[in-house]
């Protein structure tokens, strides 16, 4: 049996990728392999958000061409996007393919096996219009299943080299997204969390059909017990959005909103495209449509000309919003985008201490979002054994508030709607007690 293995980088959509991508090889009768063992092919899914993201995929396809020089060395993902070339000039590469036609990519390695001539596969990914169909039926997780609804971005952030990287934003059929919601919750998962470059453009390039509409469609699906968006953009939630958050019961009170900034002249040098005051107001009316939702952001610390007021006035703007997490990002040049050619760049050293600093604004913020909910009874589907050592007599689980919640049980509750009521609050895990297991009960009960 030939066998396949795998080296992904980068985002969460780059792992469905290549989960996608490994259905494509197990229908050809491969056997999956862990990557540092000996393979008949390589696939590196690349990523190039960074120039560091680049040198590490580099090192990577290096080390598969060491580890069996026979094998075929197959590179996809964005960095192969934008520098084929780069990656064709590695000794030992086979096929360079971007980030579309990898319904391709079966064809291409057997043709490579018969011939062992290299083929560059990337074309230009700001001609695509269509999103690519690639579905995956099963994850690991098995209690939280991804599905892709989107590919690409139009909004070209002057630090972002993603639409170079992804193209413009298409939308997947929204036939196609429900079918395969159907499938997944057949195949027993209860939340699906939808996924894509830039998520909430959902239907930009679609005639009367928007990410609210897809929503509704799948609030209808019987089974299904959660919708879960990946990240949204605060200029994406409109009154309709607004709406489903309200009176949908499946949508979890949890919304990812990167905020990239807190000071508004920092905004706009990265284009994004809303104020703080604007950012706020939309972040009040989400509270009051959905109480005690949890909002999680994305800040890029030390932006070219940054200065110290700016950067305490993002400070006192995250603190006074309110998030339940931040994911904070030393601003990292990237070669090609505007910012990096941009001038006041910042030392790297008070880059660093002002990322400590709004580390530590998490980390307050996370605990006091988790301290409100002692005492309260939450729904919680374990993933897994906790820390994934099986005989611990602890499972974890995500809220539909995403409180990752620990709590005594055995295996056999994995993927089980279960009723809990936290105990104890912490900066990364909540503690709970088991009230009782709900996965008969249908969601509308549960939630009366």
């Amino acid at each position: 049996m030939p066998s396949v293995a795998f080296y992904t980088l980068g985002c969460k959509v780059n792992f469905y990728d290549t989960e996608a991508i490994w259905q494509l090889f197990k229908n050809e009768g491969y056997e999956q392999v862990d990557f540092e063992s000996t393979a008949d092919v390589y696939l590196i899914n690349t990523c190039t958000v960074t120039n560091t993201g680049d040198k590490k995929s580099r090192q990577i396809i290096r080390r598969a061409v060491r580890r069996n020089p026979d094998a075929v060395i197959a590179v996809t993902g964005c960095y192969a996007q934008t520098s084929p070339a780069e990656i064709m000039a590695i000794p030992g590469v086979d096929l360079v393919i971007g980030t579309q036609d990898r319904e391709k990519i079966m064809t291409f390695v057997n043709q490579i096996h018969d011939d062992r001539q290299p083929v560059n596969a990337v074309r230009n990914i700001m001609k695509t219009r269509d999103f690519e169909e690639l579905d995956v039926p099963d994850f690991n997780e098995r209690t939280r299943a991804f599905l892709k609804i989107q590919e690409g971005c139009n909004n070209f952030c002057t630090f972002c080299i993603i639409p170079w990287s992804r193209g413009l934003s298409r939308s997947r059929d929204p036939k196609s997204v429900l079918e395969q919601a159907k499938q997944l919750v057949a195949s027993g998962y209860k939340e699906i969390v939808l996924t894509g470059i830039h998520t909430g453009g959902y239907g930009d390039d679609m005639e009367n059909y928007r990410l609210t509409d897809l929503l509704w469609d799948l609030d209808k699906i019987d089974g299904l017990e959660r919708i879960r968006i990946s990240s949204i953009e605060a200029s994406q939630i409109d009154d309709a959005m607004i709406d489903v958050l309200k009176r949908s019961s499946k949508m979890c009170r949890h919304l990812h909103i990167p905020l990239q900034a807190g000071d508004t002249s920092v905004l706009k040098r990265m284009r994004r495209k809303y104020t703080t005051d604007e950012f706020a107001a939309k972040l009040k009316r989400i509270r009051e449509a959905m109480p005690g939702v949890a909002i999680t952001t994305d800040v890029i610390v030390g932006f070219p000309g940054e200065t110290e007021e700016m950067f305490e006035n993002g400070y006192k703007f995250m603190e006074e919003v309110g998030f339940s997490e931040m994911h904070v990002f030393p601003y990292s040049k990237r070669t090609g985008t505007p910012a990096a050619r941009m001038e006041d760049q910042i030392d790297e050293e008070l880059k660093n201490e002002r990322v400590h600093k709004l580390i530590d604004l998490s980390e307050k913020m996370q605990l006091a979002y988790a301290k409100q909910y002692v005492g309260a009874v939450l729904d919680v589907i374990p993933e897994r054994d906790y820390k994934g050592a099986p005989g611990t007599g602890l499972v974890m689980g995500y809220s539909d508030n995403y409180l990752q919640v620990v709590f005594e049980g055995t295996e056999a509750l994995v993927g089980k709607l279960c009723r809990v009521k936290i105990t104890e609050a912490g900066v990364n895990e909540c503690r709970a007690q088991l009230v009782r297991v709900l996965d008969d009960v249908p969601a509308e009960a549960m939630r009366a």
